[in-house]
């Protein structure tokens, strides 16, 4: 007896059962979840979904879903089953190499563009990274700027470029250990910025949240910075003014706790009147200020 083929409205509510359950997510998020998996496999967008919920699949379609389910069943993060994720209006490519770009991070381009003049070029420098997805918002914002990118991880930077091809965002990318490639005996230890950025790692090490959720499956290294969550951004703040030019500005993500401890570091490694600025859910997020002229 043939099999009754499934529908998308079918296969769409047996997938939110199974991911809510295995998961813990609530209904929404779960139905999110088998949507954007759906429209992956169909190529076609949610829209679609809706419009032809009563449409059957074929079984090569169902077969893929199934086994992008099994892996999202087992924790995969969304974003690395369909390898992009949306950050500030623009799709961006993502792989286990580099982080998930998230909407937190998106407060940090907003006070970046804040600081780059529409109408002048600046030296722009983002550290760590990752997909490209700072450094290439604000490329594309700013297309006067002159950005350069830096990852340690040349995984994480042929990401990177990839995503600047897509967007044709003109960026210089570079491999270096936060400010290696700009330190003696490097030709390029004169360069000054006027902009410094960073998205750093800021969890601590013992933190039992990296081995909840999308975490257990992002770059550890991207994500846990010592004891306090604080090596990185310590770090970042104690070489940075060194790098900016007169009157430059040092821009940091942090943790949702971290404002106070960073402002220290930040007046400390030379930001006379640094301040913070909270996201959308009111929590300070991004700490930084600028150097004297």
């Amino acid at each position: 007896m043939r099999r009754e083929a499934a529908t998308v409205a079918g296969l769409l509510d047996a997938a939110t059962a199974r991911i809510a359950a295995a998961l813990g997510l609530a209904h929404r998020d779960a139905r999110l979840d088998a949507r954007v998996l759906a429209a992956h496999v169909l190529g076609v967008d949610a829209a679609w979904l809706i419009a032809h919920d009563t449409d059957p699949l074929n079984d090569a379609h169902v077969v893929v879903f199934d086994s992008l389910l099994a892996q999202r069943l087992e924790g995969m993060p969304i974003a690395y089953l369909v390898g992009a994720r949306e950050f500030y209006g623009r799709s961006f490519l993502v792989s286990p190499d580099v982080l998930i770009p998230r909407p937190d991070t998106e407060l940090l381009v907003e006070r970046a563009l804040a600081h780059i003049p529409p109408d002048q070029a600046m030296n722009v420098l983002d550290l760590g990274t990752g997909s490209g997805c700072i450094a290439i918002t604000l490329a594309l914002e700013r297309p006067l700027a002159r950005v350069t990118a830096v990852d340690r991880s040349t995984a994480a930077l042929a990401i990177a470029r990839r995503n600047a091809d897509i967007h044709h965002a003109r960026v210089e990318f570079l491999t270096s250990d936060w400010f290696a490639a700009f330190t003696p005996p490097s030709v390029l230890a004169k360069r000054r910025f006027g902009l410094i950025v960073s998205n750093p790692p800021y969890i601590v090490a013992a933190d039992p949240h990296l081995a909840r959720g999308d975490l257990r499956f992002e770059p550890l290294s991207a994500l846990a910075a010592g004891h306090d969550g604080l090596a990185d951004l310590r770090q970042l703040t104690a070489a940075a003014c060194a790098h900016l030019e007169p009157g430059g500005a040092l821009l940091l993500e942090h943790g949702y706790d971290q404002a106070d401890a960073v402002l220290t570091l930040l007046r400390e490694g030379g930001i006379p009147h640094p301040q913070s600025w909270a996201d959308l859910s009111g929590i300070l997020r991004v700490s930084g200020g600028e150097l004297s002229e």
